[in-house]
C-alpha cells in the first residue's frame, strides 16, 4: 500500500492488542503498524460491527478532605483517572456484597417441625 502524507492519528491501545498488530505485521509480511492499521481497516465490515453503548448517568457525592487526597494519590500512582478508580472500587464492593448476600441465603434453614396430626375419631 502507499504511504499517506496525512497527519498520522494517535490512539491508545492495550499492549495485548499492540502484539496482536506486531504479530499481523510479522505474518503478513508489512513494512509498518500503519500497513497493519490500514489494511485492517480496509477489511473489516463495519456493517456488521454493533457498539456496546452502556448508558452513563452523572453522579455526586460528598468526600471528606482525607478519602479525596488519597483518591487523588491513587490516581497518580495508578495513572488512572478518579472516575475509574471510583467504578472499579463500587464494582469490587458490589461483587462482594453479591457474594455475602448469596452466603446467607444458602445456609441451611432450620426445618419446620412437622405438623402434629390430628386424631380422628369415628
Amino acid at each position: 500500500m502507499a504511504t499517506t502524507s496525512a497527519a498520522p492519528l494517535t490512539f491508545d491501545l492495550t499492549l495485548p492488542l499492540i502484539e496482536k498488530i506486531a504479530t499481523c505485521r510479522a505474518a503478513l509480511g508489512l513494512a509498518s503498524t500503519s500497513e497493519v492499521v490500514r489494511l485492517a481497516i480496509s477489511r473489516f465490515n463495519f456493517d456488521r460491527y454493533h457498539p456496546n453503548h452502556e448508558t452513563h448517568r452523572q453522579i455526586s457525592v460528598r468526600l471528606d478532605s482525607e478519602l479525596r487526597q488519597m483518591l487523588k494519590r491513587q490516581s497518580r500512582a495508578k495513572k488512572a483517572s478518579i472516575g475509574e478508580l471510583l467504578r472499579v472500587a463500587v464494582d469490587d464492593l458490589s461483587v462482594a456484597t453479591e457474594k455475602k448476600a448469596g452466603a446467607k441465603s444458602k445456609k441451611p434453614q432450620a426445618k419446620a417441625k412437622p405438623a402434629a396430626k390430628k386424631a380422628r375419631r369415628k
